[in-house]
């Protein structure tokens, strides 16, 4: 399982003992709108996570997994993090492995070129069945969605004790 030896990230509270100067985090989270269920599933871990940490959240919805870095790129400058949801599910084709590949490289592309921690929760899944597994449904055994906000704020706290 791919979750093993994950660490456990306390976000509760993280607006109150982060900022030197006492605004609040910001967080901007792009959904790609491929595979409703698992998606539905993602965007409420998402939503979980930012609650349990105080965080007020935009929400932008993208056609697929392969816009997720240009609308990441657009709003990173406006958020203290971004995290970007979505899942690509292995087909008879190519084609997996290209928009797993832009996803992937834009993503991270993004977060280094802008310095704003960019929360990876795109799943790049074999079956349908591995998808609905990590979506944060009841019955998952993981919750994607929760964790890829839960890193990029944990991220953004760390950020902001140091100087840009």
């Amino acid at each position: 399982m791919s979750g093993h030896g994950a660490p456990v990230i306390d976000i509760s509270g993280i607006n109150q003992a982060t900022s030197a100067d006492r605004r609040p985090l910001r967080l901007a989270v792009i959904a790609a709108s491929w595979h409703t269920e698992i998606m539905d599933g993602l965007l409420d871990g998402a939503r979980r996570a930012a609650a349990e940490a105080g965080v007020e959240t935009t929400e932008l919805r993208v056609p697929g997994s392969f816009e997720l870095p240009v609308a990441a790129a657009r709003l990173a400058p406006h958020f203290d993090a971004v995290v970007a949801l979505g899942v690509v599910i292995r087909g008879g084709t190519p084609h997996f492995d290209y928009v797993c590949q832009a996803a992937t490289s834009g993503l991270t592309d993004v977060s280094v070129r802008t310095g704003v921690p960019v929360g990876f929760g795109v799943l790049t899944c074999d079956t349908e069945a591995q998808g609905l597994d990590r979506a944060g449904l009841p019955g998952s055994s993981e919750d994607k969605g929760h964790e890829a906000v839960s890193a990029a704020l944990a991220t953004a706290a760390v950020l902001r004790t140091w100087p840009s």
